[in-house]
């Protein structure tokens, strides 16, 4: 005969070791999984000796390298978890281009969101401020304000890109200086790379230039294809002109506070930025009166014939006409071929002839000294 007393003292115990699995099993389940965490790295890190340090995770690599703008590669070290490091001290002042060498592979900074803004991007942006501060360097001073416009292009039928610098605390209409990229850039890099803003902001505060509002469109007015830059530089030039006159003075002139008359509009470019400079100098002298040409790929003579076979149009319409070229520039001499073609014709021009080569750290030096000779 069961005992009902001991049946259910069993059924008792029974329940409480499977509700003690149960809640065993549960525990386990939510208690966290312990995983070893590799830190993350930083790099570039700055140190307040001007020293630099780069950090780059490859354990697999035989050779790393940094390869960049502030000097001579520097020849990285691993460590036991596969981290490659070198340390520059002291890293020169600027704003500097710079990459991973990787067993031959060239590579960004993946730890860097700095990056240089191009239509192949390839290099991490270093930032060393200088002491005093550069005018290409952020300050303690009144900020102008970055805008960005998309608009549909009728000259090209696309839709396209500019970026728009207003000065600080301006106030009644200004003039306008409208700035093309080189080759390799597309519209972000005049700020994000080139510090233009900043450098007005500079030059604005400091009393050097006029307040001016600052212009920068994609130079690349046709994709670049297959022909060389002899063949698409001219084509490129003709459209981008097309395009200026057209569409962005007309949307510049309707949304911001210009003075819309030649002698308060400048261009200037860099590189083929620089081939616009020239071809707009001779072919739109009369819409653009302040000119800046900055380590310029030359356009052909036969299309700037008009300007070179009016002197005395160009020479009344150009305030400035500026160029400027450093002596290590594989463009240099073609620049004084073309500034002796200029002479040769009677049009009057600077020529600046500097140390450096063909860089963004002569380009901000050549906007710095640029801006402040403008719409006096």
């Amino acid at each position: 005969m069961r005992n009902p007393s001991l049946i259910q003292a069993v059924a008792v115990l029974l329940a409480t070791l499977s509700i003690a699995s149960a809640q065993e099993t549960r525990s386990n389940t939510n208690a966290p999984v312990r995983r070893t965490q590799t830190p993350p790295l930083v790099s570039p890190e700055l140190f307040p000796d001007g020293g630099v340090t780069f950090r780059f995770r490859a354990p697999k690599a035989t050779e790393v390298k940094a390869a960049g703008q502030f000097g001579p590669d520097a020849v990285m070290t691993k460590d036991e978890q596969g981290v490659w490091s070198a340390t520059i001290r002291p890293a020169p002042a600027g704003v500097h281009e710079y990459r991973f060498i990787v067993d031959g592979l060239s590579v960004i900074d993946p730890q860097n969101s700095a990056v240089k803004p191009q239509r192949w991007p390839g290099v991490s942006i270093l930032h060393v401020p200088a002491n005093p501060p550069a005018p290409w360097d952020l300050q303690d001073i009144p900020h102008g304000t970055i805008h960005e416009h998309t608009y549909l292009s009728k000259a090209l039928g696309k839709w396209r890109r500019i970026f728009v610098y207003t000065p600080p605390g301006a106030s009644g209409k200004l003039p306008v200086l409208y700035l093309a990229h080189g080759y390799s850039d597309n519209e972000a890099t005049w700020t994000v790379h080139g510090k233009a803003h900043w450098i007005m902001d500079s030059l604005i505060a400091s009393k050097k230039a006029v307040p001016m509002i600052l212009v920068m469109p994609d130079a690349h007015a046709l994709p670049p294809g297959a022909a060389g830059f002899g063949e698409y530089g001219p084509a490129n030039s003709a459209a981008l002109c097309r395009e200026l006159v057209e569409d962005i003075v007309p949307l510049v002139e309707r949304t911001y506070k210009v003075i819309s008359k030649p002698r308060s509009r400048a261009f200037a470019g860099l590189s083929m930025g620089g081939h616009h400079a020239l071809t707009v100098a001779l072919n739109h002298h009369d819409k653009f009166n302040w000119i800046g040409a900055f380590s310029s790929a030359p356009p052909p003579t036969n299309t700037v014939a008009a300007g070179l076979t009016d002197a005395p149009g160009v020479n009344r319409d150009l305030k400035l006409f500026w160029i400027a070229c450093g002596r290590k520039d594989f463009l240099f001499q073609r620049n004084g071929e073309f500034t002796a073609l200029l002479k040769e014709k009677g049009i009057r021009h600077d020529y600046a002839i500097t140390e450096g080569d063909h860089s963004w750290p002569v380009w901000r030096q050549y906007l710095t000294d640029f801006a402040p000779k403008l719409f006096r």
